[in-house]
């Protein structure tokens, strides 16, 4: 039984477990796609960091002077293995990982708005490599668990938390469908750049609802479009170049969602236009990224036509 559950009494502990334990050998076949990335996370069993900080934007695990200059190879060789690296930044034994995501600024924006995590059973859904539950991390909770199906993130967090040796920290390749295996059970939930990837953004909150305590805390931050009408984008084909978007609300629309399955308390606390401050390409990130998304003519149109990106946040409780 993994161990994040024994903070977790009203889980459904054997299908989580069995769950749990079909991905892992799944992921610890002699396949391709699984080595590529499991290989470089066992590479670094036995290399433990001391220096840690996890309250400055830049996620520092150990420094440079703990390591060999041949260790130190060999890190930034497994830390290349992961790339692209979307979420960050990190400093690892000294090696800047300067990632897509300024994920900082997103997190910046959150703080004022962050409900005690001291001794709280957490989820961040769609955690992709850890950072924000690293930063998680400096609240001291009781149990952080990242739900990340995508292998490549997956192992990163592995990776680097091999290095950082956060016990409260854990991740399962979960899908968000997965949270209905956890009722009652979360303090807080993280839901943060998801909900537009999924094609019944309202079944999922009510999920969502469902595994928060009485009282507990959602965190929901999304992509969205300007006006006030209570109204979704559905692109035809795809939105900023990503086919796996389907409803992209505006804020009113959003609030109606999380009042329609129950929310309380619902609190529309940021909302900002995407930049290439915020998103961008990097020496760790080689690919398309926020400038290639938009209509080079019109940046306030997607290269489809459609409204360019704002990001909103929202904190709501499950009543």
């Amino acid at each position: 039984m993994p161990d994040y559950l024994a903070c977790m009494p009203k889980a459904d502990k054997k299908a989580v477990s069995v769950l749990s334990r079909q991905y892992q050998d799944r992921f610890s076949q002699n396949k391709k796609g699984f080595l590529r990335f499991r290989e470089p996370y066992e590479a670094l069993c036995g290399l433990t960091a001391q220096n840690l900080d996890f309250n400055k934007d830049q996620v520092t695990i150990g420094s440079r002077d703990e390591i060999s200059d041949q260790q130190h190879l060999k890190v930034l060789k497994v830390l290349k293995e992961f790339m692209p690296w979307r979420k960050g930044p990190f400093n690892v034994f000294g090696i800047e990982v300067d990632t897509e995501w300024q994920s900082q600024r997103k997190w910046n924006r959150v703080i004022p708005f962050l409900p005690e995590l001291k001794n709280k059973v957490v989820a961040d859904i769609g955690c992709s490599n850890g950072y924000y539950m690293f930063r998680m991390a400096a609240h001291q909770p009781k149990c952080v668990l990242g739900f990340e199906p995508y292998v490549q993130h997956y192992f990163a967090f592995k990776a680097l938390n091999q290095l950082a040796g956060q016990k409260n920290l854990h991740i399962e390749p979960f899908g968000v469908e997965d949270i209905r295996l956890f009722p009652e059970t979360f303090d807080v939930i993280f839901l943060m750049g998801i909900i537009y990837h999924r094609i019944s953004p309202v079944e999922m909150l009510r999920d969502i609802k469902n595994s928060l305590k009485p009282g507990a805390t959602l965190i929901l931050e999304s992509q969205a479009i300007p006006g006030d009408a209570s109204v979704a984008l559905f692109p035809e084909k795809t939105y900023a170049k990503v086919p796996g978007t389907y409803f992209v609300p505006t804020a009113n629309c959003l609030a109606n969602w999380l009042k329609r399955v129950g929310f309380e308390n619902i609190e529309f606390f940021d909302s900002h236009p995407m930049s290439n401050d915020e998103q961008r390409k990097t020496d760790w990130m080689t690919f398309e990224s926020y400038s290639d998304f938009l209509d080079p003519s019109d940046t306030s149109l997607t290269i489809e036509g459609y409204p360019a990106p704002l990001r909103i946040f929202f904190r709501a409780t499950a009543p």
